[in-house]
């Protein structure tokens, strides 16, 4: 088994350990609905023993990096145990800071007995109202630095559960009027994308994951900014993080071959390569990533291997602590 395929962060199917279809070793793992049985009674205990017996199978060496989509409002992976919750933006304008942190700290709680550890969120992007841009309300706010001000006290309250939050996606999908899952959106006012940009600054860091958008702007050319080492690890804003790119299987970089999606991936200075809903695709990116050389792979796969080593261990599933949390959710929920 290769090295590399480590630094696949990876989709897979099938709801119980038996069922799930990985022929490599990868070094993350994300979970969707199609692996989450929507029973509100069984459905959390089941969820918990699969991370947990992909822990066991995955993580001997090293822990397993374990993520969910769970932003709340549309991007709700939890919501047919949970019920609606409110998007970043609802949080924002109703409750400001300390309703953002608040909901951060409770989907950090749930995810804890869940067994998750990364949680890929908040938004970070600016809100424009656009329909065609997949984003709309899961974004705060169209200021930059209220964007910062919402997404920063949602991942201080996220973070203080023990759950590694992401900021995405960089450098910003604001403005664009096509879903990066369908195609390439572009933004060609440099002013707009440097906008977009600012309100990653004030919470980027070197320890931070940060997922980069498909997205062309006027400095990546042909490349989508996730492919362009200027638009990622030397981009002009300085923003340090651990780099990964959004899905390798969406729309805004099918032109180009797994090969050249996985290497210019790591030329650019992504430590994962996140690829996420089917098996030919998480197999042709662990393919590519084998074919690589070594020592192209090194540096990501140092990088991961540190990130990992340390993750959070797991709290014990409590099915009353479970309830109790629902509990509180949904009060919250009916109070924003």
């Amino acid at each position: 088994m290769t090295s590399s395929h480590q630094l696949l962060w990876t989709g897979f199917r099938g709801l119980d350990p038996a069922e799930v279809d990985l022929p490599f070793q990868p070094g993350g793992v994300i979970l969707f609905a199609r692996n989450l049985d929507p029973d509100p009674e069984r459905g959390p205990a089941r969820c918990r023993a699969l991370v947990d017996a992909l822990q066991a199978r995955f993580g001997a060496d090293l822990p397993l990096a374990v993520a969910l989509d769970q932003e709340g409002g549309p991007v709700s992976r939890l919501r047919p145990w949970t019920g609606p919750t409110p998007p970043l933006r609802q949080l924002w304008t109703r409750g400001g800071p300390s309703a953002c942190s608040a909901w951060g700290r409770l989907w950090g709680e749930g995810l804890r007995l869940l067994g998750f550890n990364v949680d890929f969120a908040p938004v970070l992007d600016l809100w424009d109202g656009h329909p065609g841009a997949g984003i709309g309300d899961r974004a705060a706010s169209a200021l930059p630095a209220e964007a910062a001000a919402a997404a920063g006290a949602f991942l201080h309250g996220l973070e203080s559960t023990g759950v590694r939050g992401c900021l995405k996606h960089f450098p910003g999908l604001g403005g664009t009027t096509l879903d990066s899952h369908q195609g390439l959106p572009a933004l060609a006012n440099a002013t707009q994308v440097d906008r977009n940009a600012a309100a990653f600054v004030p919470l980027a860091h070197p320890d931070r994951l940060v997922m980069v958008a498909h997205l062309r702007t006027p400095a990546s050319g042909p490349l989508p900014a996730s492919l362009h080492r200027a638009s990622v690890v030397d981009n002009p804003w300085g923003i340090q993080g651990r780099f990964l790119p959004d899905d390798l299987e969406m729309g805004g970089c099918a032109d180009w071959s797994w090969d050249d999606r996985v290497r210019l991936s790591l030329e650019a200075g992504h430590q994962w390569l996140l690829v996420c809903q089917t098996p030919a695709g998480w197999t042709a990116c662990a393919e590519a990533a084998g074919r690589l050389p070594e020592g192209l792979c090194a540096p990501a796969l140092k990088a991961t291997q540190s990130m990992r080593r340390h993750l959070p261990g797991p709290v014990p599933f409590d099915p009353q602590a479970w309830n109790s949390w629902i509990a509180r959710l949904q009060t919250a929920a009916e109070e924003v």
